[in-house]
């Protein structure tokens, strides 16, 4: 049995758990971790394009991303994983490179 799952919201449909799916189950945190980054990372390729700063791809990813979060046996053992947070640094990063 698995013991994590990453569990996925739609940022444009907020708080509406009709929308949520689940992207995976997985036997380690890391391996949940690696998910919820990913989908995030997928989502915010989509934006980019030329003049668009970091701050109008975090913006977009806020207002319609997929928000990935995670939860498990033992989650609380983990450090917690916010992919809004988690947006932000790469923005940055995406456009420091």
């Amino acid at each position: 049995m698995s013991k994590f799952k990453v569990m996925v919201d739609d940022n444009f449909h907020y708080m509406d758990e009709s929308e949520r799916y689940c992207a995976g189950e997985f036997d380690t945190y890391q391996e949940a971790l690696a998910c919820a980054k990913r989908i995030v990372d997928e989502c915010l390729q989509t934006s980019i394009a030329p003049g668009k700063t970091p701050d109008v791809i975090y913006s977009e990813y806020t207002g319609f991303g997929e928000d990935p979060f995670i939860i498990g046996d033992g989650i609380e053992e983990h450090p917690r994983f916010s992919a809004w947070e988690y947006a932000r640094v790469r923005c940055n990063e995406m456009y420091s490179a």
